[in-house]
């Protein structure tokens, strides 16, 4: 499909579209961790933000060496199999479906506070709509709006604070010095601690978001953002904890805990200030709605090119947009809007567990990047311990939620379930399709012309899926590599054809690897192999020409791991995948 080209994101704009997710947390995670760690929340709160920036480096490593949408899809496509990124990738999806439910739902709550009547259900599939039409205009107008809703958002959080402060300097600390000396209600300074951190996790959901649409970034926008998500965070969950508990006695939490910052707001400010914040919050939790728009037009694009989802997806509008999977993703909204009738218990499970097994799953992909593909160039690097501790973190959490939400554990799983079965079909498409036709001759004899007909269908689907050339540019190595190259593809790919491409000067000889090839071929003999050898030197240009002399999709062209002393970016490709 032709590709439309659209302008970059700069650092302010694609810091909104994901900021505006992460930053919605303000809104409710305070009063989740209080409700566990008492007056240690801020602890718990802290401990997050130090696992976020451990994340930081995780995640400017992996995107650094491999600049491409899919996040912790694309990581895992690139170094293990397409079976365990395409986990991952279902994994993503089910968060930002239930984000863009529970987000909207929430808005719609914080706005029957300001204005008496409202049916929320219907209020949130109209939001739903809304931000739809949104996204299907382009991500340029996507990014003008989510910048407004993140500058006012941060000034409304700003103020708070200013005012919050301005009170304690009149009224003392009395309240607080009363929480301090209230018991606790997990029984324990360690298990206060323990299960606030795990309710705290859910502030950082969204710091994936920016690695799914990293393609229409301005370059080295990516790691700013990084950067500005974990300020925001890690700055105003812990202080608004703090000032919580100097201001609100612990126990009027509970009777408050859905709209916390507004009942701060109120005590401090009065209600002018209440009603500000509630005005905020409608606006950042829609603006985490389209969040998750964007977020999953990227990734669902990403896969659709790597044939884990069909090409009808792949249409564009004259704006550059993915209107069929921006749609699809509004219907799959919906449908679960009305399936779980916005009970939010429900959605939070398929939420927090979603989002904490991708970045453990983002975590490993980080130590496969290094063990797998260690000369591939990257501008930062992660240590090997300091990842290894930020994906026990995330375990720890996953654990904790598990003991906090046991419903919600079982709800997350009978979502994931259909969701990867969905998944599935279509990697084994192919072998489907051979099992229905051998079914078809074998029971239904008597019923020949049914079974011509049918098996006509099938066996012209079957092609079309194995037809697919794919193409793997070798520098001349043994048969060693090669053959893990082929074990590669039957493995991952449903296709029954390879191109070997070799681009070398005219003083090489091929002879040897010419031989590979043919020993590569009598050894697979179910995949058509064709050897190329192209005078040259290898680079975007010849990639770009191969690409459309033979109608072949960049994403089905494969290399090994460049080295350092490689004269392009992977992202120069235009999407090649590493292989090896």
């Amino acid at each position: 499909m032709k590709k439309v080209l659209h302008q970059k994101l700069n650092e302010l704009q694609a810091t909104a579209i994901c900021g505006n997710d992460i930053s919605s947390s303000c809104l409710y995670v305070s009063a989740l961790t209080i409700m566990y760690a008492g007056q240690f929340a801020w602890i718990s709160l802290l401990v997050v933000a130090l696992v976020l920036f451990l994340f930081r480096k995780i995640y400017g490593e992996v995107v650094g060496a491999i600049p491409l949408n899919g996040g912790a899809y694309n990581v895992l496509l690139n170094t293990s199999t397409k079976r365990l990124a395409s986990l991952a990738a279902t994994l993503t999806v089910l968060s930002y479906m239930a984000t863009a439910v529970i987000s909207s739902i929430e808005a719609m709550h914080y706005l029957q506070g300001i204005i008496e009547g409202i049916n929320v259900t219907m209020a949130t599939l109209v939001v739903l709509i809304a931000f739809t039409g949104l996204a299907i205009m382009g991500i340029g107008e996507s990014a003008f709006v989510a910048v407004i809703i993140f500058i006012i958002h941060l000034f409304t959080l700003s103020l708070l604070v200013l005012v919050s402060l301005w009170y304690l300097m009149g009224n003392g600390l009395e309240t607080f010095h009363i929480n301090w000396s209230m018991p606790l209600r997990a029984g324990g300074f360690v298990n206060a601690l323990f299960f606030g951190f795990s309710a705290a996790m859910l502030g950082i959901s969204g710091f994936e978001s920016s690695s799914n649409f990293v393609e229409e970034q301005e370059q080295g926008v990516f790691r700013k953002t990084l950067r500005n998500m974990w300020g925001i965070v890690s700055f105003f969950n812990p202080v608004l904890a703090l000032l919580l508990i100097c201001i609100i006695p612990l126990t009027e939490v509970g009777a408050h805990k859905e709209s916390l910052l507004a009942y701060l707001g109120h005590t401090t400010g009065g209600n002018w200030l209440a009603i500000l914040i509630s005005v905020d919050a409608v606006l950042v939790l829609c603006g985490a709605v389209l969040t998750s728009f964007v977020g999953v037009s990227g990734l669902l694009n990403r896969m659709t090119l790597d044939r884990v989802l069909p090409n009808y997806f792949l249409k564009q509008n004259k704006n550059g947009a993915n209107y069929r999977i921006i749609i699809s993703f509004l219907i799959l909204c919906v449908s679960v809007l009305f399936v779980t009738k916005g009970h939010l218990e429900s959605l939070a499970g398929v939420y927090t567990f979603s989002f904490l097994a991708v970045m453990a799953l983002f975590g490993i992909g980080n130590l496969m990047l290094k063990i797998k593909r260690r000369k591939l160039p990257r501008p930062e690097k992660a240590r090997g311990f300091a990842v290894v501790v930020a994906v026990g973190f995330i375990i720890v959490a996953f654990f904790g939620n598990i003991k906090l939400n046991t419903n919600s554990f079982f709800t997350f799983v009978s979502y994931l379930v259909p969701a990867f079965l969905l998944v599935s079909i279509m990697l084994n498409r192919s072998m489907l399709i051979k099992v229905s036709i051998d079914a078809l001759e074998y029971f239904y004899k008597p019923l020949r012309r049914v079974v011509v007909l049918s098996n006509r269908y099938l066996n012209k689907m079957h092609t079309s899926v194995n037809s697919q050339t794919f193409v793997f540019f070798t520098k001349g190595d043994d048969v060693a590599i090669l053959n893990k190259v082929m074990q590669y593809v039957q493995n991952n790919e449903s296709t029954k054809k390879l191109k070997i491409v070799n681009v070398k000067n005219s003083s090489e000889s091929n002879d040897l690897l010419i031989k590979d090839v043919e020993v590569l071929d009598r050894a697979y003999p179910e995949i058509d192999i064709e050897f190329v050898e192209l005078e040259g030197v290898f680079g975007p240009e010849i990639i770009d020409d191969l690409s459309k002399q033979w109608g072949i999709p960049k994403n089905f062209m494969f290399i090994g791991s460049p080295g350092d002393r490689f004269s392009y970016r992977v992202a120069d490709l235009g999407g090649v995948r590493l292989i090896m």
